[in-house]
């Protein structure tokens, strides 16, 4: 894992027309050493060279970034003391990118000087960079024009490890916004700030859950065990819908009780909330039979499986028209452990969420 994270970092950072530090990247022939050699005295020395790329390659990355930042900071101060006409900046830009071209490389392309430029604008105002994250990281992120969105993508990004490809698929899925919805402004505030905090069951639950990654049709005829095994199959990127904390235990988990038995969908384990997760899948409407028998799977749990040092198990039904009413009259006023949420097999618009909470809204307060 960290030898292709660092050759994936490598090839970003040559991209940019610097050269590449790989003069400690294994060799292919690797498996070829000889059988004289101690093989635990070669792993430890090969993890220890591993690791030391690793480290060069951030401690470029993190030059780099400065470098960036200062080259973006002089182009904003020339702009601001220049010539007072159209097209004065845009042609410092392409003068600059001809020289630059020139003698470091294509790295310096007037595309690539403006978003030098915009990175400064945009991330001025913090104190450092981070060196988690890549120059990919930082062009996505800049894109987004809300703040708080901005700012809780960088903090989720950096904490959770999230490579390039992960924080696209977050920022398009609209994370942010899907969080954002169920809190008010103070807790917006406080998830721009601080990122996804996970200190009750409730923290971790989104409505909707979006699949988009299964293929699926909206509109196309699928059984509930098809779409179990899409989501086992793409498993990495459910876990990362899922959130934080979050270890794949088991699919069609089966428990008896009094000589009959049932079978749970999929099975969970949060290491942060130190609790299991279980979840049931259903593909048509919610009724009250589906939360009663996550009820009696989520209280099997806690009073056979659970550990004493554990927390109480976590219910989730996953479907495809989850009805309010049902759930806010089967589901006692202080449950705080079995819950109900929509999944979309498509990328939601953030007006669409909107309406959904309005429609939501509007529902409970008439019944």
């Amino acid at each position: 894992m960290v030898k292709n994270e660092s050759q994936r970092e490598n090839r970003e950072i040559n991209n940019t027309g610097i050269d590449r530090v790989d003069q400690l990247k294994p060799s292919k022939t690797t498996g070829d050493v000889k059988k004289d050699v101690n093989s635990s005295l070669y792993d430890q020395i090969r993890q220890i060279l591993l690791e030391s790329q690793s480290t060069v390659v951030r401690a470029v990355n993190m030059v780099m970034m400065q470098a960036y930042f200062e080259i973006g900071r002089l182009i904003v101060d020339d702009e601001q003391h220049g010539q007072a006409r159209a097209g004065y900046g845009e042609e410092t830009l392409m003068a600059l990118s001809r020289k630059l071209k020139a003698e470091f490389g294509k790295g310096f392309s007037v595309r690539n000087l403006r978003n030098m430029r915009t990175f400064y604008v945009t991330f001025k105002n913090r104190q450092t960079l981070s060196a988690k994250l890549s120059w990919s990281h930082y062009t996505l992120l800049m894109r987004l024009e809300n703040e708080q969105a901005r700012n809780f993508y960088l903090k989720e990004a950096e904490t959770e490890n999230w490579s390039v490809r992960e924080l696209d698929r977050q920022i398009n899925s609209l994370l942010f916004e899907r969080l954002a919805l169920s809190r008010d402004k103070t807790q917006v505030k406080t998830l721009a700030e601080q990122g996804q905090i996970l200190e009750s069951p409730r923290d971790l639950i989104k409505d909707p859950y979006v699949l988009e990654f299964l293929g699926l049709q909206e509109q196309a005829a699928y059984t509930e065990k098809e779409l179990e095994t899409a989501l086992i199959d793409n498993l990495q990127s459910f876990l990362l819908e899922l959130g934080k904390g979050f270890t794949f235990v088991s699919r069609q988990k089966r428990i008896t009780l009094d000589a009959e038995h049932f079978y749970i969908d999929l099975v969970f384990y949060n290491r942060l909330l130190h609790c299991f997760v279980l979840i049931d899948l259903k593909i048509g409407k919610l009724t009250h039979q589906d939360i009663g028998q996550m009820l009696m799977y989520v209280n099997y749990y806690d009073r056979e499986i659970r550990a004493k040092d554990e927390e109480r198990t976590i219910g989730i039904i996953l479907c495809h028209d989850k009805k309010e009413t049902i759930a806010r009259y089967t589901l006692p006023e202080n449950n705080t452990q079995i819950f109900a949420s929509k999944y979309k097999l498509y990328l939601p618009t953030e007006d669409e969420l909107i309406r959904e909470v309005d429609e939501i809204a509007k529902k409970l307060e008439g019944s």
